[in-house]
């Protein structure tokens, strides 16, 4: 019997809790720490679990890389909450703010490094193979976060260089978490890039409904006000097609909204959310999730195993597009 993710995912808290950290000087991995101490879904870990375990029990023996791959996720989070200047990362104060700047930096370089170290913790057999996979997927996260912040500056930005981006930014890792699982379980190299696919389709449509909830999310639910992205004009899936399919009238409108140097945040919020309702942002979106979740299940029907050791990915896959936080 495959495990469930919330064993999973215990047992990635747990691990993650016990990591020694008994270098020095300790100033440098204090906020290591405190990062990976903040919580957050850890997705990718129990995605790199439940990937293994389609195909061998006892996914305990890949914790380590799990931990390492859960290790880099936080690493990015770290320089990105730097380079956004934010102030709070799940409710705490981030690194550079907790600290200052330069330590998030060398903290945040001896998180990559720490990454692979843990990631290469396996047997001689698959290390190559593994190695090679992060490596390509940390190349196109920083290739993703680079176009993220060209985007701030355009807007001209078109629907498919967005997915592009987020493919890059968000869903490769994913997609590394599932098939790293696989090829650690001696998958075939079909299955194993079969569950690739999954995790970037899957990918997709999670980032997809992040845009979606930071509009029409419930704040109370989602844990964070809404609106984030409209008062920074960020350039989500929703703005793109409201711009791009906006009549002339629209358009001037929320190109108003953009410009504006100063605003009443609640009154742009509910403005631009308006104009989103008129334009159908929202269906369009939720159309565009459902295609890459529908997409993702299509890949792991594939998969050569029995489908009943496929109910927990898929209901884990399920919990993470269907969410409303």
């Amino acid at each position: 019997m495959t495990p469930k993710s919330e064993e999973i995912l215990q047992k990635v808290n747990q691990a993650l809790d016990a990591l020694p950290y008994d270098r020095r000087p300790q100033s440098l991995y204090d906020p290591i720490r405190y990062v990976l101490s903040l919580g957050g879904k850890r997705i990718r870990p129990v995605l790199m679990l439940l990937g293994y375990s389609l195909f061998r029990e006892n996914p305990e023996t890949i914790i380590m890389q799990a931990l390492g791959l859960e290790t880099y996720h936080n690493y990015t989070l770290l320089h990105d909450d730097l380079m956004d200047n934010a102030d709070l990362r799940r409710g705490h104060a981030t690194v550079h703010k907790r600290w200052d700047a330069n330590t998030a930096i060398l903290s945040g370089d001896s998180m990559l490094v720490l990454a692979y170290q843990r990631i290469a913790q396996c047997d001689d057999r698959h290390l190559p193979a593994v190695l090679s996979l992060f490596t390509e997927t940390a190349l196109e996260i920083g290739e993703g976060q680079e176009y993220d912040m060209d985007f701030e500056t355009r807007n001209d930005v078109r629907e498919e260089e967005y997915i592009e981006m987020i493919r890059l930014k968000t869903s490769v890792l994913l997609a590394c978490a599932l098939k790293m699982g696989a090829i650690l379980a001696d998958a075939s190299a079909h299955d194993a890039e079969l569950l690739y696919k999954v995790g970037e389709q899957v990918g997709l449509a999670f980032q997809l409904q992040d845009d979606l909830l930071d509009v029409y999310g419930d704040p109370k639910v989602f844990g964070k006000a809404i609106g984030g992205d409209i008062t920074s004009n960020k350039k989500t899936y929703m703005l793109i097609n409201a711009i791009n399919r906006a009549t002339p009238g629209q358009r001037a409108e929320l190109m108003r909204w953009i410009e504006a140097k100063e605003f009443d945040r609640q009154e742009k919020i509910a403005a631009v959310t308006r104009l989103y309702d008129a334009i159908g942002i929202r269906q369009l979106c939720e159309e565009k999730i459902n295609h890459y979740f529908g997409e993702a299940q299509k890949y792991l029907d594939q998969v050569g195993v029995a489908e009943e050791r496929k109910a927990h990915l898929r209901q884990y896959m399920n919990e993470m597009v269907k969410r409303q936080y």
